[in-house]
């Protein structure tokens, strides 16, 4: 293979992951788009690559979904140690594994947290800690990976804050799907609270974590590099207005339906995070 077909089919396989970003959720497109132009495909390789392995436990009720998985595992590890993959999804997340050093304790880890669900249901505090820092931590840190560009001292100065925003992010997920995870899959993620008593003393505490999460992940992002400060601060604004928008609700209205940001209410939120992004005071 000549560089020059090589290149189109790095490119091609970015792409594929690039449709399956914007199909999947707008906001997170919304978001990359507002990253330095260099961090767009590898942001979108790691979104493709997280939003498959989702798709095998929480869609293909049909399938063997463990069979799927194990698959799909060592695919990747094939494919990160091969440096190449048939499969595009595989090829695009294994260019910016192995072009931004992620550590396969990571991919492991996340990987982990996937395999919960085919069969946890319920999660004491240990569980419910290593579900998220798999399901979403991780991915966050692997994003760092890719804005801090091989300078360690800067991931590592960075690596707090960051898995405090994923956590943020997961667990403000988990309060607004709390309805279909446990009535669709039968999942209830919180330790200590049963769906059917779900209280505004559980709801409360619950929202005090989340809201020390983000006053954390906060302090990160002010000293994030220019090119990703923007579309990282607008995901914190986004799902900090989705929190507050949950915050104002009743539990009996959160197991009742699935609160969400409306399209238009996004590109506000996306306007105003470009104004508030030049304000933030500097490191």
């Amino acid at each position: 293979m000549s560089l020059e077909q090589k290149t189109l089919f790095d490119r091609t396989t970015m792409e594929c992951s690039k449709l399956i970003t914007e199909h999947y959720s707008t906001s997170f497109t919304m978001g990359i788009k507002t990253l330095h132009k260099k961090y767009h495909f590898p942001i979108y390789a790691i979104y493709g690559f997280v939003r498959y392995a989702d798709e095998i436990v929480d869609t293909f009720h049909d399938q063997d979904k463990e069979s799927l998985l194990n698959r799909f595992e060592a695919d990747t590890y094939q494919a990160i140690d091969e440096r190449i993959s048939l499969n595009p999804v595989l090829h695009a997340f294994q260019l910016v594994v192995n072009k931004y050093s992620i550590d396969k304790e990571m991919i492991a880890a996340f990987l982990k947290s996937m395999r919960f669900d085919l069969s946890l249901k319920n999660y004491d505090e240990t569980g419910y800690e290593d579900y998220i820092y798999g399901s979403a931590e991780v991915v966050g840190l692997m994003c760092l990976k890719v804005f801090c560009e091989g300078d360690q001292a800067a991931f590592e100065s960075l690596l707090a804050p960051a898995k405090k925003l994923g956590s943020a992010f997961q667990k403000v997920n988990f309060l607004r799907d709390i309805k279909s995870d446990y009535e669709e899959r039968g999942r209830t993620y919180f330790p200590g609270v049963q769906f059917d008593h779900f209280s505004e003393e559980a709801k409360a505490e619950i929202e005090a974590d989340i809201q020390r999460d983000f006053d954390d992940a906060l302090l990160g992002i002010l000293r994030l590099p220019k090119g990703a400060k923007l579309g990282v601060f607008l995901a914190y604004r986004y799902y900090l207005k989705l929190f507050n928008k949950i915050k104002k609700c009743p539990s009996s209205r959160i197991k009742e339906e699935r609160i969400r940001i409306p399209n238009a209410h996004k590109f506000l939120i996306l306007l105003s995070s470009y104004f508030q992004n030049s304000l933030l005071p500097k490191p």
